[in-house]
């Protein structure tokens, strides 16, 4: 059988020790990121078989990266595990269910690995629409499929969206005139 390589990007040493010595010798290949952008690059340079990527990450953050592989049909095709110790953080940003890749709660145990994989490269396969060009539309067409039950359902939960959506850009909005007060302040004192 033909080596699988397995990319495991995670800033945790002994999680990718862990993740290699719990997949069956012999089979796979597994390379190893310590921060997002080191993980995006090899996404870029190797072919890859599966991807397992922590959601916290230093550098470029798995949200970031997961963004980047959604956002090229070749990378969308790899078999995706994102992993996180704080489910609630991945969900924040990505509606459940989770329809084109797996998650893993953080400890795992073998099984546990073993099938977050499986399901992964299960997922994968499966057709998919082509997203928007919007930064928000993972999110947006995942809540569309969540709600197949009703139309009005889908379409309140768009509207939610939007208005956190709104709600965020407010907020940053803020900040960013926050931070240029303080930078004045800063140059007045400096002077």
């Amino acid at each position: 059988m033909a080596s699988n390589k397995i990319l495991v990007i995670d800033d945790t040493t002994v999680v990718r020790v862990k993740v290699r010595e719990m997949l069956p010798p012999g089979n796979f290949q597994v390379l190893e990121a310590k921060d997002g952008l080191e993980g995006l690059n090899l996404i870029r340079q190797e072919k890859l078989g599966l991807i397992m990527l922590d959601f916290l990450l230093p550098k470029m953050s798995g949200w970031e990266v997961f963004q980047q592989i959604q956002s090229q049909p070749d990378l969308r095709k790899i078999p995706l595990v994102i992993m996180s110790g704080r489910k609630e953080e991945v969900t924040e940003k990505i509606i459940e269910p989770f329809e084109y890749f797996e998650f893993l709660g953080k400890p795992f145990d073998q099984k546990q690995l073993i099938g977050a994989i499986k399901s992964a490269m299960t997922k994968a396969k499966q057709p998919r629409q082509e997203p928007s060009q919007k930064v928000a539309a993972p999110a947006v067409n995942n809540a569309i499929a969540a709600t197949s039950s009703s139309e009005g359902e889908s379409a309140a939960q768009i509207q939610a969206l939007n208005e956190k959506i709104a709600k965020m850009q407010a907020e940053i909005d803020g900040l960013k005139k926050q931070l240029a007060q303080v930078v004045t302040f800063i140059k007045q004192k400096i002077k």
